[in-house]
């Protein structure tokens, strides 16, 4: 699955794992925003890898979790979706408005193949300071590099280049941004 190969989401191991993550969400997503430090250790033990600092509005929903690394001050606001069925990577002082979801999995176009029940995935990576507008959908396989800002209710299928503003559905660069001094 998480190199690229066709793979039964019903295998017992990847069950298991998704029931995992199923329980962990829904003990996150049942917290109050006086459980900080609770949904703070709920996250860490769910994704594979988090920054010290980072917040995710719940409700909040995820395959797997242990295929998601997260930089510091990652911020997700509420609707948040996590599909990692293949790694997702998302840097520092990235922010994701509400409802916006990164989807690694996909299937196999050839129907018969598809409908035979094996499914794929493509990892997703998310560069430093990136700002994904309400309802934005990544796809399977995209990259978005640094400083990027993506424009609300995009459908982001293809790589999108660092310091630019993207928009539309398909997601295209509308303009460049100047690149930041670090």
């Amino acid at each position: 699955m998480l190199d690229g190969d066709l793979y039964l989401a019903n295998d017992a191991q990847l069950v298991q794992m998704r029931k995992r993550a199923r329980k962990l969400t829904r003990f996150y997503n049942q917290t109050t925003e006086d459980d900080d430090d609770r949904r703070s250790e709920i996250l860490r033990e769910l994704f594979g890898k988090t920054g010290q600092s980072f917040k995710i509005e719940p409700p909040f929903h995820c395959d797997y979790g242990s295929h998601i690394s997260i930089g510091e001050e990652f911020y997700m606001n509420f609707g948040g979706i996590i599909l990692d069925c293949a790694h997702v990577t998302i840097g520092n002082q990235v922010m994701c408005a509400p409802n916006v979801q990164l989807y690694a999995a996909t299937h196999p176009l050839d129907a018969k193949l598809r409908c035979s029940g094996p499914e794929l995935a493509k990892p997703i990576k998310i560069g430093n300071r990136v700002w994904l507008g309400g309802g934005v959908i990544v796809c399977p396989g995209v990259t978005i590099g640094d400083n990027t800002v993506i424009g609300a209710g995009s459908v982001v299928v293809k790589d999108i280049p660092a310091n630019v503003v993207a928009a539309g559905n398909p997601c295209r660069v509308i303009r460049q941004l100047p690149v930041p001094d670090d």
